[in-house]
């Protein structure tokens, strides 16, 4: 009898946690953080190639730099995204084509011995290198960590409903936003400027909505006021694509 109990209770812990809302879950740090390590470490090879062997014409230099490149090129065509990039995987996926491509053409190259054709072939690298940087690297920090919390409410917190962790998201965000109102464009994208302010403030709508219809605990006006802002801010972003 003892034991039919322990087996039932076993049963019912296992049914349990089989059922267990995904209230518990949240999403892991790497996965809204705006970052590929391997994408991180080819710059140790980039920076020496571009910044002392580029310059110095040093073909020697340039020619041993082969394996490393070809590794970390392997490594980054391996790698995937983190969650909170998903939107990019398009972009991705092309800058690593041309990467691989531009990787191949380099070590040709080398291989050829024909020294002008490495320094361009250099220098495509290294462009190509900075172009997929600029797919992953945040435009702003403060949009960066704005779109931390909107990942998290988005495809955590809708689904199942969880309506305390969405009331504290939306009250994050509406903070994250007054910081990015006061946020300013760098120089090399001052001509956006304009452009950047309005979808900024649509943004910012798009937050209030949000504030509203979580004050009426309705779940699907809520919804629809998320999706509205996530939508917002996909078009803010899609400035600088």
């Amino acid at each position: 009898m003892f034991r039919s109990s322990v087996i039932l209770a076993v049963l019912g812990l296992s049914l349990a946690l089989a059922i267990a809302p995904a209230a518990a879950q949240a999403p892991k740090p790497e996965e809204i953080t705006s970052s590929v390590p391997a994408l991180d470490a080819m710059h140790e090879v980039i920076m020496p190639m571009w910044h002392d062997a580029w310059p110095n014409k040093d073909y020697k230099a340039l020619a041993a730099l082969v394996p490393a490149i070809d590794t970390h090129v392997t490594a980054i065509a391996k790698a995937e995204l983190p969650g909170i990039l998903r939107e990019k995987a398009a972009q991705w996926k092309a800058g690593v084509a041309t990467l691989s491509a531009s990787a191949a053409a380099y070590k040709a190259a080398v291989a050829s011995g024909n020294n002008e054709t490495l320094m361009k072939a250099a220098e495509k690298l290294h462009m190509d290198y900075e172009g997929l940087v600029k797919v992953v690297r945040p435009i702003l920090k403060e949009m960066d960590e704005f779109h931390a919390a909107l990942y998290t409410l988005y495809h955590y917190q809708l689904s199942p409903f969880q309506l305390a962790k969405v009331t504290e998201s939306a009250q994050a965000l509406k903070a994250k936003m007054d910081v990015l109102n006061k946020a300013v464009l760098p120089d090399k994208l001052k001509a956006k400027t304009e452009a950047f302010a309005a979808q900024r403030a649509a943004l910012g709508k798009a937050v209030d909505a949000v504030s509203a219809a979580v004050g009426t605990k309705d779940a699907a006006k809520i919804k629809a006021a998320v999706e509205a802002m996530h939508s917002a801010y996909e078009n803010l972003e899609q400035l600088f694509s």
